[in-house]
């Protein structure tokens, strides 16, 4: 039979350490699952208008572009996109938004900010490697911000990076 105090540092453990928790198993998220339930995806897309002097078609997006999944908020996920780096340095890329695509804000319209991570890492990703698909894993929080790329809907400070393999 346990005793009071045994009892109690069993049950505070996890509590003290909610890191080593979450380690052992982050929920993979794909791009969908960050748009909220019964939400489908051709309704956060809006219409658009083309300017002839870019030479670029740019996106008007409703208000389902900003619906975020809050069950979600809080949640360590794990998540594969591309990286768009805002600064890189000697050391790599440290603050980068994670997108869908590839190019997607450099080379085309931003997609919607449901679909557009803010992600700072822990540890520098290589620049060499910026082109290279990523798993991405943290803790995902719910959090519409404007950068000169476009809305993002989400931010992960990234415990870890990886190399992502089809």
């Amino acid at each position: 039979m346990l005793d009071r105090r045994t009892a109690l540092m069993l049950l505070s453990g996890p509590a003290l350490a909610p890191n080593a928790a979450f380690a052992a198993s982050p929920q993979e998220v794909a791009w969908d699952d960050l748009i909220p339930p019964g939400l489908p995806y051709p309704e956060i897309i809006g219409e658009g208008e083309l300017d002839e002097a870019k030479d670029i078609w740019n996106p008007i997006y409703d208000a389902n572009g900003v619906k975020l999944n809050e069950d979600l908020n809080g949640r360590y996920i794990k998540m594969p996109g591309f990286i768009i780096p805002f600064d890189v340095s000697a050391k790599g890329v440290t603050d980068f938004m994670l997108v869908p695509y590839v190019g997607a804000c450099i080379h085309t319209p931003p997609p919607p900010a449901n679909q557009l991570v803010m992600v700072t890492a822990k540890i520098p990703w290589p620049g060499d490697q910026l082109w290279d698909p990523v798993w991405v894993t943290g803790v995902l929080r719910t959090q519409l911000q404007s950068t000169n790329l476009g809305q993002t809907g989400y931010s992960i400070v990234a415990d870890e990076m990886e190399v992502y393999e089809w």
